[in-house]
């Protein structure tokens, strides 16, 4: 087996060991709760994947997970770590409100479309600039700064939300336009939306970026060594600046699925959890864009069903299933480097 086989094996071992265990655990749990799990997981999927509601509803929730997905793995391809993807979609879905209500009645949707998901990009983007300067200019570490804009993102936006732009006496902002309105998908009465395909474009972007362009590379060579990428003549302060400008453009974007293809408005707490969310799929995903649309679909998966088990367990115990996979893909994570490390050694 060629040596990039065998590290696409032992990824692939270490995600299906990582289900297995997170399949067992809560297996147990679900056991004590005094329910078969053949039963729980059979409804699971039935109510998920066994109708066209289910798929439509299952669909919808990944698509945000796709975005920040991609937005924490572009960051750590780079070798840096985004947690504020958070804050991010949140100026990116209100900006994109904004732009959306304020345009004319008149404005094509050729226009107003683009128009909207560009400034949520923008403002993604803006925000997620910040800690990348201070980064490489200060070598402030990104985490404590992406966690630190989260709050004053939200605070921030709160703040001018109910001073300037909310409805009275509500916490949401004004409908959009209907030309900027994404269609939706018409799956069974689901919120699934043509944010759906645009999430799937952004993979593919994603993968042209970071596989096959210059700056991609760049910013790969950044990741695994900024001593050498430096030696080798690549700006590393302006790639850490473009990484994480980037990422949080990706993350602005979500704003498409809930403004533009689900609500029609900004409403306070949408998305909310999503960020956070888009680590876990990036780990599990292995910073690859098909394994992120497939972690994205697993996660979406386990968030619609857990509404639907709620009869037989608490909602909870899916929660708990989501911590118990991000660990054992950590553990399992930390394994495969090893043998990959140890088969470079020999």
């Amino acid at each position: 087996m060629t040596k990039r086989g065998n590290e696409l094996f032992l990824q692939v071992y270490g995600v299906a060991v990582a289900l297995l265990v997170a399949m067992a655990a809560g297996s147990v749990l679900i056991l004590i709760f005094g329910q078969s799990p053949a039963n729980v997981y059979g409804v699971l999927l039935s109510k998920t994947w066994g109708n066209a509601h289910g798929i439509g509803q299952t669909l919808f929730k990944s698509t945000p997970l796709i975005f920040t997905g991609l937005s924490v793995a572009l960051a750590f391809r780079a070798g840096l770590f985004n947690i504020g993807c958070e804050g991010q979609l949140l100026v990116g879905s209100f900006a994109c409100a904004l732009v959306g209500s304020a345009l004319p009645m008149s404005t094509p949707a050729l226009l107003a479309v683009p128009l909207a998901i560009a400034v949520a990009g923008l403002a993604g983007g803006a925000l997620g600039a910040i800690p990348g300067a201070l980064r490489a200019y200060t070598g402030s570490h990104e985490v404590i700064n992406t966690i630190m804009l989260n709050f004053i993102a939200s605070a921030a936006v709160l703040w001018a939300g109910n001073r300037f732009f909310f409805v009275e006496e509500t916490t949401h902002t004004a409908e959009i336009v209907s030309t900027a309105e994404l269609p939706s998908l018409g799956i069974s009465g689901s919120a699934l939306n043509g944010s759906f395909f645009l999430a799937f474009a952004c993979a593919g972007l994603f993968w042209v970026l970071m596989d096959r362009s210059r700056r991609g590379f760049e910013l790969r060579a950044v990741g695994l060594s900024p001593l050498a990428a430096e030696n080798a003549g690549i700006d590393v302060r302006r790639s850490i600046v473009v990484a994480m400008t980037l990422s949080g453009a990706i993350a602005g974007i979500v704003g498409a699925n809930f403004v533009l293809g689900y609500k029609h408005y900004f409403e306070e707490g949408l998305g909310r959890g999503m960020g956070f969310m888009g680590i876990a799929v990036a780990l599990l995903g292995r910073n690859n864009p098909i394994g992120i649309i497939f972690a994205a679909l697993l996660f979406g998966t386990l968030s619609n069903g857990g509404l639907e088990v709620n009869a037989f367990v608490p909602k909870e115990l899916i929660e708990v299933l989501q911590a118990v996979i991000i660990l054992a893909v950590a553990i399992t994570s930390a394994t495969t480097q090893r043998a990959l490390a140890k088969g470079g050694a020999s």
